[in-house]
């Protein structure tokens, strides 16, 4: 009889641990597969957000003119915050690349100063930078399937908007193409 209760016990314990495994499987999470836009958004959106941040900060020390330094200042905070929200949105287990700038761009300002930096800064990266930035938001608000990363482009958007505006009244007051 004691060898009948065990054997029991042993296969009703069997029957219950299958019964379980399949739930307790369920919610181990898997990893996050994203919609190829909301990976765009994620790689192109980053890096030109971490472009236009890093190229704002060179501003502040090799510009001359107090206008392009303002502008660079706001920039500096306007883009740090965008960094932020994108990272904070994004799915759990999903790489956000914090520090990706394009460093073409870069080091096509870096050794600049003055005028010739305000020119080239104002033209490559305030204006042209600013557009590829409003694109990759536009692009994750038309296309993108993760409601977190749609919700922080539309949050951005505005935001990018406002400097690009900036920027183009920055390249007029410097008699530059806008």
């Amino acid at each position: 009889m004691t060898r009948l209760s065990i054997s029991s016990f042993i296969a009703t314990s069997v029957v219950s641990l299958c019964a379980l495994a399949p739930s307790a499987h369920a919610q181990t999470p898997a990893p996050t597969e994203l919609h190829a836009a909301d990976k765009t958004f994620i790689a192109n959106g980053t890096q030109s957000v971490a472009t236009q941040r890093d190229a704002a900060r060179l501003a502040d020390s090799r510009s001359s003119d107090r206008e392009v330094k303002a502008f660079a200042e706001k920039l500096v905070a306007d883009y740090t915050n965008l960094s932020n929200s994108m990272r904070a949105a994004s799915p759990r287990g999903v790489d956000v690349p914090r520090d990706d700038p394009e460093t073409a761009v870069l080091d096509s300002i870096k050794d600049l100063r003055g005028a010739d930096f305000d020119k080239t800064y104002i033209e490559q990266v305030a204006l042209s930078g600013q557009q590829k930035t409003l694109s990759a938001f536009q692009a994750e608000i038309a296309a993108g399937r993760d409601e977190g990363l749609k919700k922080a482009a539309r949050e951005g958007l505005p935001v990018i908007q406002a400097d690009y505006a900036k920027a183009v009244e920055l390249a007029k007051r410097k008699h530059l193409a806008g």
